[in-house]
């Protein structure tokens, strides 16, 4: 029987983001990561009830040579470790790239279902941008949006919206038939 995930984008759900002018920045390097704690909690929570943790992120910082691989590879360790995921799936490209995985595109979602046997309809995909919800909507999962209050473009329909994951957990796990 497929599992149940919850996916997690990375920065500005597990660790904080870098905000200029009002929108996020990913962190570029491990000095700059700031892990949420209150997500550390909120993912143990998840894990406790049985739900499968798989991050999914966007860095485009690498195809646009302002950050390397290995640098993103060491942070996503660092977060996989904290928050006791399965596995950070992550979207290298730019947007002129018109890759299957660049969110909001449901690639990474859908290859992780395919690999951990997890039932994408019965899963939940939380992020802080409206790239990260459509990903969700379009990979069929239920979703929620973790308000930031960015100066950007908001998702369009979403099932849930919090200010954090450990606030969104109720939701979830209720979500999740828990």
């Amino acid at each position: 029987m497929p599992g149940k995930a919850v996916f997690l984008d990375r920065d500005g759900v597990l660790n904080d983001v870098v905000l200029r002018d009002g929108r996020p920045h990913p962190p570029e390097s491990i000095a700059e990561l700031k892990i949420i704690q209150s997500s550390v909690l909120a993912c143990k929570m998840l894990t406790d009830a049985g739900l499968v943790l798989v991050g999914v992120t966007n860095q485009p910082d690498v195809a646009r040579g302002q950050t390397t691989r290995e640098q993103v590879e060491a942070i996503n360790e660092v977060v996989c470790e904290e928050m006791n995921l399965r596995e950070m799936r992550v979207c290298f490209h730019d947007d002129n790239d018109n890759c299957h995985c660049r969110k909001p595109k449901p690639g990474l979602l859908i290859e992780a279902a395919r690999d951990f046997d997890i039932d994408l309809a019965n899963s939940i995909m939380v992020g802080d941008r409206w790239k990260d919800v459509e990903a969700g909507v379009s990979a069929k999962c239920r979703t929620v949006f973790i308000n930031r209050n960015y100066a950007e473009k908001r998702p369009g329909a979403v099932d849930h919206t919090a200010p954090d994951l450990l606030s969104a957990v109720p939701w979830i796990l209720h979500a999740a038939g828990f």
